[in-house]
């Protein structure tokens, strides 16, 4: 088991109960985090998902000083939900990218199935975005992504992050309900 694995799994492990609970150390966690699964996903030449993994670092930083400014304003950090011409907005974006960037790993790389990690990447470029903002939706998408990085990964022998993205699956619905709730009722949790 590479060791970069190990501890990126257990980071991520860390950084998604730190994000249920809208702890704004989410942010340097998960920075920590992707750093060392794309360590991990360069070497099972799943390329769009390691390139991800660079955006991940940058919109955590950048998610990290929203976060930490919202506080700032407000004693919590509040969620909310996008309207329906939002989503469609996003949907269609993030389909989109990931047709492209399939396409161009398809064309140009010696990538380990292609669409599928392109389709992954696309979603999670979207996911993260929302999560950012402190989208409720943020979550479904992640639920989605997790259940198809599971098989991505079984496929390419990667089980440690393959159980982790099954845990993260399971925490996302968690997470959807408690992000759910707190928008419905208005609630917010210092963060």
């Amino acid at each position: 088991m590479d060791v970069a694995e190990i501890a990126g799994s257990v980071l991520g492990l860390i950084n998604i109960v730190l994000l249920v609970r809208r702890s704004v150390w989410n942010f340097p966690v998960a920075m920590a985090m992707v750093s060392l699964v794309a360590v991990v996903l360069v070497r099972a030449r799943l390329y769009s998902e390691a390139g991800l993994q660079g955006f991940f670092f940058v919109v955590n930083a950048w998610g990290w000083w929203l976060w930490r400014r919202a506080r700032g304003v407000m004693p919590a950090v509040p969620v909310g939900w996008l309207g329906w011409a939002e989503r469609g907005l996003w949907l269609v974006g993030g389909a989109a990218f990931s047709v492209w960037l399939g396409w161009t790993m398809a064309r140009f790389t010696n990538a380990a199935l292609p669409f599928a990690d392109a389709a992954v990447t696309g979603a999670s470029i979207v996911a993260q975005i929302l999560l950012s903002f402190r989208r409720v939706e943020n979550w479904a998408l992640w639920v989605v992504i997790d259940v198809v990085s599971v098989g991505l990964y079984v496929t390419r022998g990667l089980d440690l992050l393959a159980g982790l993205y099954v845990v993260f699956g399971v925490i996302s619905l968690l997470g959807w309900r408690e992000w759910a709730g707190a928008a419905r009722d208005g609630r917010s949790v210092a963060a």
